[in-house]
């Protein structure tokens, strides 16, 4: 396989058949790896709000009511996930022909504003609140262990999340954290930011609480409120862009393009390729266009079955959601996938 090819899917399942469609095929990092990921963080961020919930009405401290409301938000964000996950899924009909794959977007898109709105907003604003509040009681111990409990289960659907990551960044040549902001899945972006979002909140959160215990002074506490709705409105403001970016029309980045392009090249029939657009109508699916001039001096009704056996072709791979194809205009100077 060439290099072109090497880097051909975003993090694509196995096509069900590519015989005669032309385009390389990559391992299988699937949909069901983004649900399963999903599942995990919604399972781990369950079990932490509830006790991060119990450790805020015993402590009373500020960091880890903020804290606790992050993790709610993590919940109800994972059920949007998985709603994403479904609805993305569904098969194209006459009202879509693209396909459902950009529902995937909207719904990633509510979940980052509630990230931003019930996390962000809300420890932001308790915290501040608590800058002036007088100083109650506090039990640092429970606090601690919850703490620590949390990063545990944190940690555990991170590992996932980072896990599913790695093998699909691998198949691009990429590093994982270039991927996560290019990949068009918007699930993994979402619960691989989220859970980096939220251990190193933890880790704000106990150092807000130490200093409070150390010192006596419940500014720390609020301060550590503060900085976790901090970092939870950085990563809602970056998956907020990124799905806004998809939904408006992403196009693939230029090694993908490259790949397509020499894909098409390698055909038999295609002499030459002098237009070439390719945007994402979806996780790991994009709507291809292009203008071809093939072999030989056919007729035009002999080059439209021609052009349609194609695009029937190329559509046999999952990551050609639809496959349009026209005539390069005369002269039209040719691409290269050399100089993409």
């Amino acid at each position: 396989m060439s290099q072109h090819h090497a880097h051909l899917a975003d993090e694509l399942p196995e096509p069900p058949t590519s015989a005669g469609s032309g385009l390389p095929e990559t391992g299988p990092v699937s949909g069901p790896a983004s649900l399963r990921t999903v599942l995990v963080a919604l399972a781990a961020n369950f079990l932490v709000a509830v006790a991060k919930t119990f450790a805020a009405v015993v402590t009373g401290s500020a960091s880890m009511v903020a804290e606790a409301a992050h993790s709610w938000a993590d919940c109800g964000n994972e059920l949007f996930l998985l709603v994403a996950e479904r609805r993305a899924a569904r098969p194209s009909d006459e009202r879509h022909p693209l396909g459902h794959g950009r529902e995937a977007y909207v719904w990633s898109m509510f979940a980052a504003f509630g990230l931003f709105t019930v996390g962000a907003v809300v420890s932001v604003w308790h915290g501040i609140q608590q800058l002036t509040a007088p100083e109650g009681d506090s039990s640092y111990l429970v606090g601690y262990v919850v703490l620590a409990v949390a990063f545990v289960l944190e940690g555990v659907s991170f590992l996932q999340a980072l896990r599913q990551t790695r093998g699909s960044a691998a198949l691009l040549g990429m590093h994982p954290l270039r991927y996560i902001e290019r990949t068009s899945n918007p699930t993994l972006r979402a619960v691989f930011a989220e859970d980096a979002a939220a251990l190193a909140g933890l880790v704000v959160a106990g150092a807000g609480m130490g200093l409070h215990q150390l010192t006596g002074s419940p500014v720390y506490d609020a301060v550590g409120s503060i900085g976790v709705g901090v970092i939870l409105g950085v990563i809602a403001v970056f998956l907020i862009n990124r799905n806004r970016e998809f939904l408006t029309g992403q196009v693939v980045d230029a090694p993908i393009r490259r790949s397509v392009l020499a894909a098409l090249l390698n055909r038999a029939e295609v002499e030459e390729v002098t237009f070439l657009h390719l945007e994402y109508v979806g996780p790991r699916q994009v709507f291809l266009i292009a203008a071809v001039d093939l072999v030989g001096d056919a007729e035009e009704h002999d080059l439209a079955v021609r052009h349609q056996r194609i695009e029937d072709e190329l559509e046999q791979h999952e990551l050609i959601a639809r496959a349009l194809l026209t005539i390069s205009n005369p002269g039209a100077p040719p691409l290269d996938p050399d100089t993409l």
